[in-house]
């Protein structure tokens, strides 16, 4: 990789995009491509394929993808379906007709089966169902990984796709109706801090589950490095695992979020809401034998990105999805 390469990371406002984009810009690489959503619209194919045509990207990092938490799923399935669909087909096919010759697709943990064997491995993939409470967002990132194999297998181009466990950091969402669990838990917990401290009552948080499942958090700048890694090495295989090989209960987090938020109420556990997942922990074997791993530990993690909330809630919009 010559630093004056031609990158485009679409997606480069979002959480992942930007996480990407300060870690390249780093590591001194000068010609970063971004657009956002209303200067292209990635579910426009004909758009997709002129700006390809135009700007001449020789590596396309796709982190564009509409995401959201269980309630989001559930309420917009055709939304995730389709959408999510749309963005990774017209970015990777674009890039095969411009003839991009590095393509890193990222996905999500939620491609693997739900009762598969722990931790997953990536042999996993399509050998059970889905969890339904986010199955069509899934199944439009697994499109995406076989596309990116097809390509691979029929093209010999390095085309490659990267599964991130559980994300979170700087510029994450942390709107109450689509957001996942872990910033959603960092802004309930703010939130009643701060009302018990001006109402001098203690305000309870009420959670989502049991709180039984387990689950593996990844810091968005340790994601961001295994990408940087993938942009600088050829991989053997199409598709690799990235995330931490730890977990913990949402019951756990939750507490650690409580300790460090310094919220001092009582936690209730609304049983009648979906767990999910009983767990979901990556096998990341494969991505440290190619000679990465994560180094942020979720406490140190939790703690940056709660200063990052504090130091930006007043911009913070709720997000409507249409």
């Amino acid at each position: 990789m010559r630093l004056n390469t031609r990158i485009y990371i679409a997606g480069h406002r979002g959480m992942v995009g930007s996480a990407i984009w300060r870690a390249l810009e780093a590591k001194g690489y000068s010609n970063l491509i971004g657009r956002t959503s209303s200067e292209l619209d990635l579910r426009n194919q004909s758009a997709v394929s002129d700006f390809f045509h135009t700007e001449k990207p020789e590596v396309v990092i796709d982190a564009a993808a509409r995401v959201g938490g269980i309630l989001a799923n559930n309420t917009y399935p055709y939304q995730f379906l389709m959408e999510n669909m749309q963005i990774q087909n017209n970015l990777i096919d674009s890039s095969l007709q411009a003839d991009v010759q590095k393509f890193i697709f990222l996905g999500s943990s939620c491609i693997y089966p739900k009762l598969a064997s722990q931790p997953l491995k990536e042999e996993y993939l399509l050998t059970g169902t889905l969890e339904p409470t986010n199955e069509w967002y899934a199944i439009a990132k697994i499109t995406g990984v076989k596309a990116c194999e097809a390509i691979r297998k029929q093209f010999g181009k390095d085309y490659i796709s990267l599964m991130p466990t559980n994300l979170y950091g700087p510029f994450d969402n942390f709107d109450l109706t689509t957001s996942h669990v872990l910033p959603a838990m960092i802004r309930k917990f703010h939130n009643a801090k701060v009302f018990s401290e001006k109402s001098r009552v203690s305000e309870p948080v009420e959670l989502w589950g049991s709180g039984s499942p387990m689950r593996e958090f990844l810091y968005v700048e340790d994601l961001a490095e295994a990408v940087v890694f993938a942009l600088d090495n050829q991989f053997r295989d199409n598709l690799y695992n990235v995330g931490t090989g730890e977990d913990l209960t949402i019951r756990e987090l939750a507490e650690l979020i409580q300790k460090i938020v310094g919220h001092t109420g009582e936690i209730k556990w609304d049983a009648s809401k979906p767990d999910g997942t009983p767990r979901k922990l990556m096998d990341v074997s494969k991505m440290e034998q190619a000679g990465w791993k994560a180094k942020t530990s979720l406490e140190e993690g939790v703690r940056k990105t709660y200063q990052w909330f504090l130091e930006h809630q007043d911009s913070f919009k709720e997000v409507k999805i249409d």
